[in-house]
Protein backbone atom coordinates (compact mmCIF):
# COMPACT_ATOMS: atom_id res chain seq x y z
CA UNK A 1 0.00 0.00 0.00
CA UNK A 2 1.02 3.59 -0.81
CA UNK A 3 1.26 6.06 1.91
CA UNK A 4 -1.86 8.17 0.30
CA UNK A 5 -3.77 4.75 -0.10
CA UNK A 6 -2.21 4.27 4.14
CA UNK A 7 -3.83 7.52 4.82
CA UNK A 8 -6.92 7.21 3.00
CA UNK A 9 -7.60 3.86 4.79
CA UNK A 10 -7.07 5.38 8.43
CA UNK A 11 -9.43 8.56 7.78
CA UNK A 12 -12.24 6.33 6.37
CA UNK A 13 -12.29 3.56 9.30
CA UNK A 14 -11.81 6.13 11.54
CA UNK A 15 -14.81 7.67 10.19
CA UNK A 16 -16.95 4.09 10.96
CA UNK A 17 -16.47 2.78 7.16
CA UNK A 18 -16.42 -1.01 6.72
CA UNK A 19 -13.55 -3.00 5.39
CA UNK A 20 -15.07 -3.58 2.04
CA UNK A 21 -16.44 -0.45 1.28
CA UNK A 22 -13.02 1.42 2.46
CA UNK A 23 -11.14 -1.20 0.00
CA UNK A 24 -13.26 0.27 -2.63
CA UNK A 25 -12.50 3.40 -2.17
CA UNK A 26 -8.68 3.27 -1.22
CA UNK A 27 -8.54 0.69 -4.37
CA UNK A 28 -7.08 -1.85 -2.29
CA UNK A 29 -7.92 -5.62 -1.36
CA UNK A 30 -10.17 -6.04 1.51
CA UNK A 31 -7.67 -8.43 3.04
CA UNK A 32 -4.87 -5.62 2.58
CA UNK A 33 -7.16 -3.30 4.52
CA UNK A 34 -7.85 -5.64 7.63
CA UNK A 35 -4.47 -6.58 8.04
CA UNK A 36 -3.45 -2.98 7.82
CA UNK A 37 -6.37 -1.86 10.29
CA UNK A 38 -5.19 -4.22 12.79
CA UNK A 39 -1.60 -3.57 13.08
CA UNK A 40 -2.66 0.13 13.39
CA UNK A 41 -5.47 -0.17 16.38
CA UNK A 42 -8.53 0.34 13.73
CA UNK A 43 -9.65 -2.87 13.47
CA UNK A 44 -13.41 -4.05 15.61
CA UNK A 45 -14.23 -1.67 17.81
CA UNK A 46 -12.50 1.05 17.33
CA UNK A 47 -13.39 1.42 14.05
CA UNK A 48 -16.67 1.79 15.66
CA UNK A 49 -16.13 4.27 18.30
CA UNK A 50 -13.44 6.14 15.93
CA UNK A 51 -15.30 9.39 16.57
CA UNK A 52 -15.07 9.13 20.33
CA UNK A 53 -10.60 7.33 19.92
CA UNK A 54 -10.36 10.94 17.99
CA UNK A 55 -11.63 13.20 20.20
CA UNK A 56 -9.23 11.77 22.97
CA UNK A 57 -6.14 11.64 20.70
CA UNK A 58 -7.10 15.35 20.00
CA UNK A 59 -7.36 15.75 23.16
CA UNK A 60 -10.77 17.23 23.60
CA UNK A 61 -13.84 16.04 26.30
CA UNK A 62 -16.09 13.14 25.07
CA UNK A 63 -18.32 14.22 27.39
CA UNK A 64 -18.06 18.50 27.22
CA UNK A 65 -16.23 19.12 24.30
CA UNK A 66 -13.27 20.90 26.40
CA UNK A 67 -9.69 20.80 25.85
CA UNK A 68 -7.55 18.43 27.57
CA UNK A 69 -4.19 18.64 28.74
CA UNK A 70 -2.15 15.54 28.10
CA UNK A 71 0.82 14.70 30.19
CA UNK A 72 3.27 12.81 27.93
CA UNK A 73 4.28 8.96 29.43
CA UNK A 74 1.12 9.19 30.94
CA UNK A 75 -2.47 6.97 29.46
CA UNK A 76 -3.87 9.32 27.71
CA UNK A 77 -6.68 11.17 29.11
CA UNK A 78 -10.40 11.37 27.72
CA UNK A 79 -12.36 13.17 30.36
CA UNK A 80 -11.46 16.76 31.88
CA UNK A 81 -13.24 15.60 34.79
CA UNK A 82 -14.94 13.26 37.46
CA UNK A 83 -18.13 14.50 36.77
CA UNK A 84 -18.02 14.64 32.59
CA UNK A 85 -16.59 10.97 33.13
CA UNK A 86 -19.01 9.31 35.31
CA UNK A 87 -21.94 11.64 32.97
CA UNK A 88 -20.66 9.99 29.85
CA UNK A 89 -20.48 6.61 31.22
CA UNK A 90 -23.55 7.10 32.15
CA UNK A 91 -25.06 8.10 28.97
CA UNK A 92 -23.13 5.29 27.43
CA UNK A 93 -23.91 1.51 29.37
CA UNK A 94 -23.12 -0.16 26.55
CA UNK A 95 -19.51 0.80 25.58
CA UNK A 96 -18.91 -0.81 29.16
CA UNK A 97 -16.60 -3.98 28.74
CA UNK A 98 -17.83 -6.36 31.45
CA UNK A 99 -14.79 -9.02 31.70
CA UNK A 100 -16.28 -10.27 35.36
CA UNK A 101 -19.46 -11.68 34.58
CA UNK A 102 -20.17 -14.90 36.21
CA UNK A 103 -23.39 -17.32 36.18
CA UNK A 104 -24.34 -19.12 38.84
CA UNK A 105 -27.95 -21.32 40.08
CA UNK A 106 -29.02 -20.02 43.47
CA UNK A 107 -28.83 -21.56 46.74
CA UNK A 108 -32.11 -20.98 47.39
CA UNK A 109 -34.85 -21.08 44.61
CA UNK A 110 -32.93 -22.87 41.90
CA UNK A 111 -33.13 -20.31 39.35
CA UNK A 112 -29.98 -19.32 37.07
CA UNK A 113 -28.48 -15.62 37.72
CA UNK A 114 -25.83 -13.70 36.29
CA UNK A 115 -23.73 -11.44 38.17
CA UNK A 116 -20.97 -8.73 37.69
CA UNK A 117 -18.08 -8.71 39.78
CA UNK A 118 -18.70 -11.42 42.43
CA UNK A 119 -17.30 -15.17 41.81
CA UNK A 120 -18.52 -16.38 45.39
CA UNK A 121 -22.06 -15.62 45.49
CA UNK A 122 -24.45 -17.66 45.95
CA UNK A 123 -28.10 -16.92 45.83
CA UNK A 124 -30.08 -14.36 43.14
CA UNK A 125 -31.41 -11.99 46.06
CA UNK A 126 -31.35 -10.83 49.46
CA UNK A 127 -34.79 -12.68 50.07
CA UNK A 128 -33.41 -16.08 49.00
CA UNK A 129 -30.70 -15.76 51.17
CA UNK A 130 -32.96 -14.59 54.06
CA UNK A 131 -34.90 -17.84 53.10
CA UNK A 132 -32.08 -20.31 53.16
CA UNK A 133 -30.75 -18.88 56.33
CA UNK A 134 -33.63 -19.01 58.58
CA UNK A 135 -36.17 -21.17 56.90
CA UNK A 136 -38.14 -18.77 55.74
CA UNK A 137 -40.75 -18.92 58.84
CA UNK A 138 -42.26 -16.32 60.89
CA UNK A 139 -41.00 -15.38 64.77
CA UNK A 140 -43.79 -17.81 65.82
CA UNK A 141 -42.53 -20.78 64.12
Amino acid sequence: MTEEQKRKVSDLRRAGMGYTETARLAGVSRDAVRSFCRRNGLAGQAAQDGQEDAQAQEGICRECGKPLQQTAGVKRRAFCSRECREKWWHGHPEQIRQRAVYSFICAGCGKQFDVYGDSRRKYCSHGCYIKARFGGGGADE
